[in-house]
């Protein structure tokens, strides 16, 4: 049967602000992405965070950021690809002290907001950071948008690579995210999302957001973490991916060999 990694960013919690609904949503998601403090996230909460991934059997990954809390990360900083490699090393290595202090391990590596998109289309910056999960650990997966410069550079680098899809965000007719400013960048009805997340399980192929015809080869689903409703929206999901005859299930590593 076909399987799809479901995961979401979490542990976004900062101080005496809680954002999420973290402990719902993991009983839904197969993989967590986990803040590390430098767009959201604080160490009690990357810790919590941690153990109940553990707890509920869900793969732990880092979400290494911009060093951006005002913006949520969000805002596009230029950066040398050495200070990226610095930024996803240092953020990697702190996650990997909380899973070992709580008897687990890291199993991936995501670059969150303005990052991942940047990385995505900087041939550069992507270089850089998967050097940098390379360094930190080879056997770390990593998490890029699907088909972008993010993804070829961990391959080049002889890393196991997810290819990510998004299921409430529109597309570009050229594969690329739809820029949050723009109209209908962000799939506000769950019926649409839950449609295309569907839709990219399956066959792959689903519209751009200019109604062009756009295939996108994808093993990870992204839900938000952020959203109001984002617990029922993962149970939602994923009860529809079952029912379309698909398995939602963390990677390992012995397939993306």
């Amino acid at each position: 049967m076909p399987t799809i990694d479901l995961n979401c960013d979490m542990g976004e919690s900062y101080g005496a602000w809680t954002m999420g609904q973290d402990a719902q949503v993991l009983a839904h998601v197969s993989s967590a992405n986990v803040a590390c403090g430098f767009h959201a996230g604080d160490p009690d909460t990357m810790r919590r965070t941690v153990r109940l991934a553990r707890d509920r059997g869900v793969a732990i990954g880092a979400h290494p950021s911009l060093p951006d809390l005002a913006g949520f990360g969000r805002r596009e900083m230029a950066i040398a690809p050495n200070e990226a490699y610095a930024l996803v090393v240092y953020q990697t290595g702190a996650l990997q002290a909380f899973a070992t202090a709580e008897r687990t391990r890291v199993a991936h590596v995501k670059p969150h907001g303005a990052l991942y998109n940047m990385a995505a289309r900087d041939a550069a910056l992507a270089d850089a950071i998967a050097q940098a999960v390379r360094d930190v650990d080879a056997n770390l997966f990593l998490v890029g948008l699907a088909d972008s410069e993010l993804t070829r550079a961990g391959e080049r680098m002889g890393l196991a690579v997810l290819h990510e899809a998004f299921c409430d965000r529109a597309y570009e007719a050229d594969g690329t995210l739809s820029p949050r400013r723009e109209p209908g960048a962000v799939i506000g009805d769950p019926a649409l999302a839950v449609a295309q997340a569907v839709a990219l399980a399956t066959s792959g192929d689903i519209a751009a957001r200019d109604g062009s015809a756009l295939h996108i080869a994808a093993n990870t689903l992204c839900v938000h973490g952020d959203k109001p409703n984002a617990a029922e929206f993962a149970q939602r999901l994923r009860a529809a991916l079952v029912a379309a005859g698909i398995v939602v299930a963390a990677p390992h590593r012995e397939i993306y060999r």
